[in-house]
């Protein structure tokens, strides 16, 4: 798995490309929208963007782990993380993608 990483100023170049705003309103929209997902996770609430996926906070309870160099027990304290479940529509795009990228070489003649 290679390639590029999407950056906030390849989504903004994105949007000035496709729509025509100038750089700097891009790139202000861009961070409004990423500001409203994190002050939304923030607060508990859920978001959900149809064709993609859904982010959410989950609470992990306290739990004992084991160091595993020494074996030793270790309490891992209690915490939130965020999840990701894709949509149905994403998982199909990234299997039909992924069918593409392993097409089985051409023969030579």
């Amino acid at each position: 798995m290679g390639g590029k990483t999407l950056t906030r100023a390849d989504l903004a170049e994105a949007i000035v490309k496709r729509i025509g705003l100038p750089r700097n309103e891009s790139a202000d929209l861009v961070e409004l929208v990423l500001s409203e997902i994190s002050t939304s996770l923030q607060t508990g609430q859920q978001v959900k963007l149809s064709s993609f996926g859904s982010f959410g906070v989950r609470e992990k309870k306290q739990r004992i782990g084991r160091n595993p160099k020494t074996g030793e027990e270790v309490p891992i304290t209690p915490r939130r993380v965020l999840v990701f479940r894709p949509s149905a529509i994403m998982k199909k795009r990234i299997d039909a993608q992924m069918k593409t990228d392993k097409k089985p070489p051409k023969k030579k003649s």
